[in-house]
């Protein structure tokens, strides 16, 4: 199976200032992640060579910001390392760059006065590691010296780093081949090791970085990182020298070493190391093909399958595995991930992996919820503040037996925890999270997805009844009853149907807009919302819908007049006056704006399952889908802001510039799976099975 590549040229990487928005992003299933611009300069606090997860997958701090090179050719230095400060660029090393691809991971070839130096960055699956491969070809006939110097920092990376005012202390010791840094608080260890060469002590700080993206963030946006020295390897003149320089963080020194031991110090056993990488990447890939035969192979449809892997991590043990909702800086959301698990793992075939993230979230139930979002710090708890997350959950539990018709596990690990989940929310549970006597949910403020918040006042105050909110309940009581019958308790089955019966009555009755023909947003004690936002699709796309197919396809209508963009829904029609088309500027700016108009990619998922569902599945009507509604997201945005991704949101005014998170997990899966589902009819091998007793 043949890797998607995307190919930088000189002529590509010339033009400043597309390239320096131009970014690339690796991770090593444990939250751990590498990033930066394709030139080479961090542009974000969040840039890092090595971002180690060392409470997996979280408490992630910058170890290595990233390597700078140097060539020495006779009595002349060329430095190929870039940075940005206040006052410009320095050094411009980038000037020097032939050429950058990734696939899947990043590689820089570099053309200094005869010697051709080639990088390629990748890290070893499931350790806090990276490994920077060179191949360096000396065309001169003089002899040629490279020196890399490692550039390192030890900080959450939420934070940047000022010098002067570090809480922790480091000591640096080392030998002829390696360096090790330890650092006082958190007590942890960055060793940096050559396959070849030798290494020279020479400390000294780089003050004022300056991040670009985080000052139009109006965020921290300057830091000072610590060269430690460098590694020099000498190459003879028309000859070729490979090496490689590794570096690992973790706890403590012991595990350190042990990560080391396992990564080969030779050059031709690291190379096998990347070729393991890159074999794995070829499986994920032939895995997603052979589930889906009809599906025609295409660059963009494997940096989708490919994309899908970075979100997926391991918790502290192989027992647990969760999903990362965004990269750079979002952490393990539980409503993300249910929203995301389909997309991720059921389409690309990983029901282990699913069934891990089931138990990892059913471990943190309480009360009837499952978290929100689950801690970054080991000791802080797990928040619950989230009607739909649950909801999301137990959506996810009918869309993994549609792929694997995996009762027996349901029964067995989730059941008595999905009861629980109903019984909760029927008496009553946290944050006003309750069924009303009409049988549809009440909840609080700021418990849906659109939770932004200014000066501690909702941008988007929807407590009372969300119109998905309602939808998802429903849904949940009609899969209940499923599993019901399937595991023999009719009276619990019967009961679920009663619930499920009464929500759908009142729905109809009370979130019918006439008017507009579609569904009001919110329902209240103080009357109705009518703003015209995206999450009335997803009542018309969930399996179990209140509505008949004349009302979800008015809903399709007014959806795809008032809301679609080239990239997502907008999260509200540009006729309100509380629209805001452009997410920018500082986090007050953009939290008014995050759900008042700013284009969200996820949404069309759920849109392409509710068009095609309403307007029928004919071959036409799936090409227009393809065309129109998920082409756009593909074909473009995989190879711009952040390559072989999709961001988290975009402008809502055109030219719907990409914002926020480079890699948002549910941007990818839901858009991927509405197209392998719904576009494709690679219908989930069970569907019929599973659903034939409800429908």
């Amino acid at each position: 199976m043949t890797l998607p590549q995307v190919r930088l040229n000189r002529e590509k990487l010339a033009q400043f200032e597309d390239a320096i928005k131009t970014e690339w992003l690796i991770t090593n299933g444990l939250g751990g992640y590498a990033s930066s611009t394709v030139l080479g300069v961090n542009t974000r606090k969040y840039h890092g060579l090595l971002v180690a997860a060392l409470h997996p997958p979280g408490n992630r701090r910058i170890c290595v910001a990233r390597l700078d090179e140097e060539i020495s050719v006779g009595n002349n230095t060329y430095p190929l390392g870039s940075h940005e400060f206040q006052n410009g660029i320095f050094p411009k090393g980038h000037l020097f760059l032939e050429e950058f691809s990734i696939s899947p991971f990043p590689k820089w070839v570099y053309d200094v006065q005869g010697v051709e130096v080639r990088k390629t960055v990748f890290m070893p699956y499931e350790k806090n590691a990276v490994v920077t491969v060179y191949n360096i070809l000396n065309k001169d006939d003089s002899d040629a010296k490279i020196r890399v110097f490692p550039l390192v920092n030890w900080r959450h990376f939420h934070e940047v780093t000022d010098r002067w005012k570090i809480s922790w202390e480091f000591m640096q010791k080392q030998d002829e081949k390696e360096v090790d840094v330890q650092f006082s608080v958190p007590q942890s260890v960055l060793a940096i090791k050559t396959t070849n060469g030798k290494y020279y002590a020479a400390g000294k700080w780089l003050e004022k970085i300056y991040y670009r993206e985080e000052a139009m963030r109006g965020e921290s946006c300057l830091e000072d990182c610590y060269q430690t020295g460098y590694f020099e390897t000498s190459v003879k003149a028309n000859k070729t020298e490979n090496f490689a320089v590794t570096a690992v963080a973790d706890k403590n020194e012991a595990d350190v070493q042990k990560i080391l031991t396992e990564i080969p110090n030779a050059m031709y056993n690291m190379e096998a190391l990347l070729e393991q990488e890159i074999l794995r990447r070829e499986n994920l890939l032939e895995r997603f093909y052979e589930q889906h035969k009809s599906v025609s192979v295409s660059d963009w449809l494997n940096w989708l399958a490919l994309a899908a892997d970075l979100f997926i991590v391991r918790g502290l043990d192989e027992t647990q595995k969760a999903v990362i909702g965004g990269y750079h800086w979002f952490d393990v959301w539980g409503r993300d991930a249910f929203v995301s698990l389909p997309g991720l793992m059921l389409v690309t075939g990983r029901f282990d992996d699913a069934r891990k993230v089931f138990l990892t979230f059913k471990k943190y139930a309480k009360d009837g919820l499952i978290p929100n979002f689950l801690p970054d710090q080991p000791k802080e708890p797990a928040a619950y503040n989230a009607v739909d997350a649950t909801l999301w959950f137990v959506n996810a539990v009918l869309q993994y037996l549609k792929y694997t018709s995996d009762f027996k596990f349901v029964q067995a690990q989730l059941w008595t925890t999905l009861k629980a989940i109903v019984e909760a929310h029927v008496r009553g549970t946290a944050f006003n999270i309750s069924m009303d006597s009409d049988g549809l949910l009440s909840h609080g403020s700021q418990l849906t997805w659109m939770d932004a918040t200014v000066d501690g006042k909702p941008v988007t105050p929807r407590a009372g009844k969300a119109v998905e909110v309602q939808a998802l309940w429903y849904n949940a009581l009609k899969i209940m009853e499923l599993l019901a019958k399937r595991f023999a308790e009719s009276a619990e089955a019967e009961r679920y149907a009663q619930l499920a019966a009464k929500a759908k009555e009142s729905f109809a009755g009370k979130f019918w807009n006439a008017e507009k023909n579609c569904l009001f947003d919110v329902g209240s004690e103080t009357g109705t919302d009518d703003s015209l936002r995206p999450n009335q699709v997803i009542a018309a796309a969930l399996d179990f819908t209140m509505l008949d197919n004349v009302k979800n396809e008015r809903i399709v209508d007014v959806v795809f007049r008032e809301l679609l963009t080239p990239y997502g829904l907008r999260t509200l029609a540009k006729n309100d006056s509380k629209y805001v088309g452009v997410y920018a500027g500082d986090r007050r700016s953009r939290d008014k704006a995050y759900h008042n108009g700013t284009v969200w990619p996820w949404s069309l998922g759920p849109f392409v399952t509710a068009f095609l569902k309403a307007k029928g599945y004919a071959e036409y009507r799936r090409e227009y889908a393809l065309k129109h509604f998920l082409m756009p997201l593909f074909s473009g945005q995989l190879y711009t802001a952040g390559l072989g991704v999709i961001g988290e949101v975009f402008d809502g005014e055109p030219p719907h510039i990409p914002r926020g998170c480079i890699a948002q997990a549910w941007s990818i899966a839901e858009p991927f799976r509405a197209y392998v589902e719904d576009v494709m009819q690679n219908r989930t091998k069970y569907e019929k099975e599973v659903l034939q007793g409800l429908r």
